[in-house]
């Protein structure tokens, strides 16, 4: 199959305005963003440009290569199997569509992986939600296994501490690579069943505003053992994440929740004494489904690790 390529200039364009109206629509939407705000995409001079369609390989009329590719939601409403199909390098393999290499969506995605064009990836977590990674790039295609590899940071692991992985030599070892890929494609899922059995609400404070939430893991995420389970997470807003994670505010076994000594000595404005010290004592807000608590055995380690720093 030959291609007349769209100009390689506005092929260019096209997509860095895609990029664009991505950050735009992260702005407003947060991370995860619905059907509709892709399906309808945005405007390039004068003509729309769907990001998202029926087909998971995905080519808007405007460009002659495919601008996206993504993976639908689990039915189920649990995390997509991603775990076999992240290689220990940390790249995703991507399926073809169908079972021929000659397919037209196929042909078009190795001509993409030859000229070197980026794309969006889209991860479904929920029903009509997905989560966009860009811009990624195929770092391989393998036409006989009908599958290629995709790199979701582009050769960067964005957002993510790499200082304590690198070994002697400078390299960061291949099992960190894939767990920190898994990590990305699982975290969006994983704030979204959090914060629907928190019902939307910090479950310290109960502020609802769903942008200043976070899920937040009781076991770190850098344990091996932290899985992205709601008996794992609790919703907390992020001037309590951050509290969480630093050591400043426990939540015992039975879900009281403490504050370390030396914060609550401490004189200071209105929002220390009411954004932390006056939540000592109280208990956590839990999820109406006993199922979706916090898992005890989690909750007695991650006290004892602030009791150490207390």
């Amino acid at each position: 199959m030959g291609f007349v390529s769209t100009d390689e200039e506005r092929d260019g364009l096209i997509r860095i305005a895609a990029f664009q109206f991505l950050e735009t629509q992260v702005m407003l939407h947060g991370d995860v963003l619905p059907w509709a705000v892709l399906t309808n995409g945005f405007t390039y001079q004068g003509t729309r440009v769907p990001l998202l369609g029926a087909s998971g390989i995905w080519k808007p009329k405007v460009l002659d290569l495919p601008i996206s590719i993504a993976t639908a939601p689990p039915a189920s409403g649990k995390p997509a199997p991603y775990d076999d199909e992240v290689r220990d390098d940390g790249l995703l393999l991507y399926r073809y569509r169908g079972d021929s290499p000659s397919i037209a969506d196929n042909v078009r995605l190795r001509e993409t992986f030859r000229q070197g064009r980026p794309l969006i990836y889209f991860h479904g977590v929920s029903k009509g939600r997905y989560r966009p990674f860009w811009p990624v790039l195929i770092r391989e295609d393998h036409p006989a296994e009908l599958h290629i590899a995709v790199d979701i940071d582009a050769g960067v692991l964005a957002g993510w501490d790499l200082s304590e992985l690198d070994t002697p030599g400078g390299l960061i070892e291949k099992s960190y690579a894939r767990r920190l890929t898994l990590q990305r494609l699982h975290q969006d899922a994983f704030r979204e069943r959090v914060l629907k059995a928190y019902r939307h609400s910090c479950g310290i404070c109960s502020l609802k505003h769903v942008e200043l939430l976070d899920a937040a893991h009781i076991l770190p995420d850098a344990d091996p053992r932290s899985e992205p389970v709601v008996e794992n997470g609790m919703s907390l807003c992020k001037i309590h994440h951050t509290a969480f994670d630093r050591q400043i505010l426990g939540v015992r076994p039975d879900h009281v929740i403490e504050i370390r000594a030396d914060i609550l000595e401490e004189v200071d404005g209105p929002m220390l004494r009411y954004g932390l010290q006056e939540n000592h004592g109280q208990r956590l807000i839990l999820p109406r489904k006993p199922a979706e608590q916090p898992n005890r055995l989690f909750l007695e380690e991650r006290y004892e690790l602030f009791r150490q720093a207390s």
